[in-house]
């Protein structure tokens, strides 16, 4: 395995000294946009101010923080049915399988989703799923004795089954990121005027980025300092998961109904700027020159009523 990682480092440096020696870089300069660069007080403010940038923030946050508390809590289960390495590093394997075809298999369907639901349902699909997998998950782990003669049938015990629902849970939850989740993100973005955008998108890389990889890690530290052990705060994660979700579910709703209504807003106003452009339609004399057909809307003050209806009056295109 070490020697695949060595050659593999070997090829990305030959590929990127080929490309810098070989490729020739693009001649024409491009001016680059400065990037806003809001400090974090800025952004806290800028956070608050906007109800929209607030759902989404809430959304980056609660799925950084919910991956954090799902991924070590499943992790230490993990160690506890696989004490072996070699145990341990074949399920890896066979969980790192899975996650790629799951992420293939949800990028084919991502683009079906988001045509045949839209925005709203693909964003609450993610925290759908792991609120009812965390729900399977925690209560393997805390009431997985009165489960244990119906999964005794299956060969399974409460904690392979914690395990496997688990795996399913951080299989989905990495695929979804890349399918479903990041889509909706960007896509988010695309209603809001300039400068709430460029704003918006650097307060969330300032705050709710670092806020979500490291929330999860502060919570499980707080519990372990409180209650002793990863072990006996198992309970309180799983509490505390299920709010963090249920916010999550929330969010994506009240974006939904702002999202929805920006895109209205923004196709009424591509319609109504299609409908003023008029094309009147050149009608040809008896002469053969051509002039602007005559109507009152264009001619006001020219002819009547029956001269005007022999010629051809503007079309709308």
């Amino acid at each position: 395995m070490m020697s695949i990682v060595v050659l593999m480092g070997l090829a990305i440096c030959f590929i990127y000294w080929w490309v810098n020696k070989s490729v020739p870089l693009p001649t024409r300069s491009k001016k680059k946009k400065e990037k806003v660069r809001l400090g974090t007080m800025e952004s806290l403010k800028f956070l608050v101010s906007s109800r929209y940038i607030r759902d989404l923030a809430t959304l980056v946050v609660a799925y950084g923080i919910s991956i954090n508390l799902v991924e070590v809590t499943w992790k230490s289960k993990l160690k506890a049915q696989f004490p072996s390495p070699n145990e341990y590093s074949s399920f890896m394997g066979d969980f790192s399988t899975a996650t790629g075809i799951a992420t293939f298999t949800m990028m084919l369907l991502s683009q079906w989703i988001f045509n045949k639901y839209g925005w709203g349902a693909a964003a609450k699909i993610t925290p759908t799923v792991l609120l009812l997998t965390g729900v399977g998950f925690f209560s393997l782990i805390l009431f997985g004795d009165p489960f244990a003669p119906a999964l005794a049938k299956f060969g399974l015990t409460p904690l392979l089954a914690a395990v496997y629902v688990g795996a399913m849970q951080n299989i989905f939850s990495k695929s979804a990121k890349y399918s479903l989740f990041d889509p909706c993100k960007e896509m988010a973005y695309i209603p809001l005027d300039e400068d709430t955008k460029v704003k918006g998108k650097a307060a969330i890389d300032v705050v709710c980025n670092p806020l979500g990889k490291s929330g999860g890690a502060l919570i499980q530290q707080f519990m372990i300092l409180t209650f002793g052990s990863l072990a006996n705060s198992t309970p309180y994660l799983g509490g505390i998961l299920m709010v963090i979700v249920v916010a999550w579910l929330a969010a994506a709703k009240s974006l939904d109904t702002q999202f929805t209504a920006l895109r209205r807003e923004e196709e009424l106003e591509k319609e109504m700027e299609r409908a003023t452009v008029k094309i009147p339609v050149v009608a040809q004399d008896e002469s053969g020159n051509g002039s602007l057909a005559s109507d009152p809307a264009l001619n006001p003050a020219g002819g009547d009523s029956s001269s005007s209806s022999s010629e051809t009056t503007p079309r709308n295109i």
